[in-house]
Parts: structure tokens; sequence; C-alpha cells
């Protein structure tokens, strides 16, 4: 019986596995067949969303056009529910008629749950209210809509990350008339190197952003914020970048999640509680260097895919799928359209000295993005190269353990040894 592959969602993750898993089945012959599930039928790329807030048309494909010769089966609807003991899935979508939704139950017997995350209050009251954001395609464009029709005079960014940086310069590059300030509760670019962060305050600087560091948000309203010290943040428009919730039902279907919902999985993306649930993408705990989980992003989201196709086809073909460890390699900021950071990571993604900035940062960082839609079309070259890296990257991050490990082995015997006695 033809084995059914089941991909929930079309993000980077969930469009990496169902393209991999369909190569793999075309090139071997295997008696498999994928679905991919998506809320709508274009494909989004997510790390442009700054960019469509602030006016610009881009980062939206078509998903027949992605899926074209891939042989992959696409439905076009919202997740409703997941049974695994029964391996169903519950969809609802719409009639080609535009009247009322009908329900589908699909079934399969190997799960991709790629459905991401979505926007989070960080437990902050009137953030649903009085916030826009950047994590959604109909987020990013009402905010480009608001602005557009009622153009602000001042505008506030909540959250000082590479995201909130994006979204700041991005606006107030092309809304040079609008008052824009930055507020985050630690350090601006806090995961950069200080030659980074100096970079980013320049940046900044010079596009007319205004900084508040170490403020802390307790409350927003129509006004503005509130901050945890009493003082306000008077604002026209609020835009919210401190944090993200998982998306999709993982966390009501029996399958074992972190204290934030996001599923736990071993090295082959694997749910540690259902083997045939495999998790990728930002709602994946996937182990990360040094034992934390993968932080959430593309560049982790496209290897977790390739890897959970392995996988899935590994089960169609009844061998056992390898394990891989991965390691990090750099991160990408744009700071406008001609300005970025391009911030160089050990495998453990703590930052080193050095980094690109400037206009090649900017043309890196869009040779990259554009690369990352285009390793999901066709062939599996650029993701054969890039499984490559950050196994690379991790290997290096084993030998630099091992390393420290012996050395320190060395320093204990040296201390523990008994002194030579002095001559009488």
């Amino acid at each position: 019986m033809t084995h059914q592959i089941l991909v929930l969602g079309a993000g980077y993750a969930g469009l990496a596995a169902a393209g991999r898993a369909a190569h793999t089945i075309r090139g071997n012959g295997l008696d498999a067949r994928v679905t991919l599930v998506n809320a709508a039928p274009d494909f989004v790329e997510r790390v442009r969303l700054h960019q469509v807030a602030a006016g610009q048309s881009v980062g939206v494909h078509p998903l027949t056009t992605s899926l074209d010769g891939t042989g992959i089966d696409l439905v076009v609807g919202l997740v409703e529910q997941v049974d695994t003991e029964r391996r169903t899935v519950r969809v609802r979508t719409g009639r080609e008629d535009g009247t009322a939704p009908l329900e589908r139950e699909l079934g399969y017997d190997t799960l991709v749950h790629a459905l991401g995350s979505h926007e989070g209050d960080a437990g902050v009251p009137g953030v649903a209210e009085h916030t826009h954001h950047v994590a959604t395609l109909s987020g990013a464009r009402a905010l480009e809509r608001r602005i557009r029709e009622e153009r602000p005079r001042a505008l506030t960014v909540v959250g000082g990350g590479f995201t909130g940086l994006e979204v700041a310069a991005e606006l107030a590059e092309s809304h040079p008339d609008v008052r824009i300030e930055l507020v985050t509760r630690g350090r601006v670019a806090a995961d950069a190197s200080p030659r980074g962060r100096s970079h980013v305050r320049r940046v900044l600087r010079r596009l007319g952003v205004a900084v508040r560091e170490h403020a802390s948000v307790c409350e927003v309203d129509a006004a503005g914020l509130r901050l945890a010290d009493g003082s306000r943040v008077r604002a026209d428009l609020v835009v919210w970048n401190a944090g993200f919730g998982i998306a999709g039902p993982a966390a009501g279907t029996g399958i074992e999640v972190d204290a934030d919902g996001r599923a736990v999985v071993d090295g082959a993306q694997r749910s540690v509680s259902h083997p045939d649930v495999l998790v990728v993408g930002d709602a994946a705990h996937a182990p990360g260097p040094r034992g934390g989980a993968l932080r959430m992003s593309c560049a982790m989201g496209l290897p977790m895919g390739w890897i959970a196709a392995d996988t899935a086809t590994a089960r169609v073909a009844g061998t056992e799928p390898g394990h891989t460890s991965y390691g990090y390699l750099f991160q990408c900021v744009s700071l406008g359209r001609r300005d970025g950071l391009i911030q160089f990571v050990r495998p453990d993604d703590s930052p080193v000295g050095f980094v690109l900035t400037g206009r090649l940062a900017a043309l890196y960082k869009e040779y990259v993005v554009s690369s990352a839609y285009g390793g999901l079309r066709g062939g599996q070259g650029r993701a054969d190269q890039y499984l490559a890296l950050v196994r690379w990257s991790a290997r290096r991050l084993s030998r630099r353990a091992d390393a420290l490990t012996r050395r320190r082995g060395l320093r204990e015997r040296a201390s523990s040894a008994p002194s030579p006695r002095s001559p009488r």
C-alpha cells in the first residue's frame, strides 16, 4: 500500500521537507505520496515581511508554481485537529465557489508538522488590542496599510533583537517623516559582537531611530506604552516584536512538548513520544549545540525540513534514518535596502569578532534570502551543500569540546599527582 507522507505547513521547513521527500521518492522509485497542507495558496518568504510592512511587493510566491513538476498534492486549508491515535488530520477548506467551508479528513503514515510560529504577546496587557506585528503576511500588510492611510507621526517598535532592528530600519528608511523609536528590555542587538553592535547603532542614528534600552513594557494602550519604571512612551502606532507563540495543535495531540509548546524531537526530527510524527521549524525543540534547543530561524528550519524528509523516506524504504547535529554559521540582518550586518558566529551561535557591514552586507543578505527560496525548488544540490555546512560546523564544536575535555583531564591529573620529595 502506498505510504502517505502528510506535511502540514508550507513555510521554509515544510516546503523543504515536502520537496526533498518528493525528490527522493521519484529518484528511488519508492511507493509513497506526499501531500502538503497550507492555510494559504502561497509560499511566503517570512524573512522579507519587514519589507512588506514598508510597502514593498516582495516575498509571495504561488505554491502551484513552487510545486510544479514535483508530484506533490496541495491542499489549501486550515488544520483544525491532529489525531495521532487514528493517524488522521482534519482540515477546513473553502469551496471553489466561495460559499460555506468544507471539512476533509486526511490520513497519514508519516506526519511532518511544520506549522511554525505566530506572534506572541509575552503576557503584556494590551498587545493584542493595540499593536501590529510582522509575524505573518496579513499582519505585515495590515501594518503597511495603516501607515499609508493614517500617516502616523510617532511609531514605536518593541523588541531590540534582529527582527525588531530590521523592522525599525526598514520603516525609518521608507518613511523618513515618521519619528521612530526602538524600545528593548536589554541591549540593542544583544546577540551581535561589540563591532556588530556598534555598526547597528551607527545605522540607527543615521536613519534617525531613537533607542531606549533596558526598558520593560508592562502595558500597551491606545496612546502608547507604559514602562515598568512608571514612565510612558507616546506612540500613534506600536509594532510588537517581543515574542512568538507556537502555531498549530501540537500541544493537544499528546505529543511531548517543552514549556514553550515546542515538540521535543530527536536528531532525526522524530517526536520523542510519537516516532511517526516529525516536527520541524519553529514548532520543534530540536537538540542544538551544547544541549539547548535550536534557535527559531529560517537558517535552522531548512535543514530540519531536509532531515525530516530523509527520515520519512527512510521509513518508506525500511531503513534506519541517520541523526544530525547542527552547528550555526552566521546571522544576517538587513538595515534598510542599502545597509546590513552579517554576524559570523561560532557553532554554538555565539558571535565572533568578524562581521560584514554596509552595502556588502546588504548584498550578502539578499543573496542568502534569494538562495533560500531558490533552494526549495528543483533539485537538492543546494540542500546537500547547506546540510554539509551545518554538519561541518557541528563537528567543529564537538572537536573543540573534546579538546577542552582532554586539556581539563591533563590539568586535573597534573594537579593530583604527588609532588616529588625534596632531597635531604
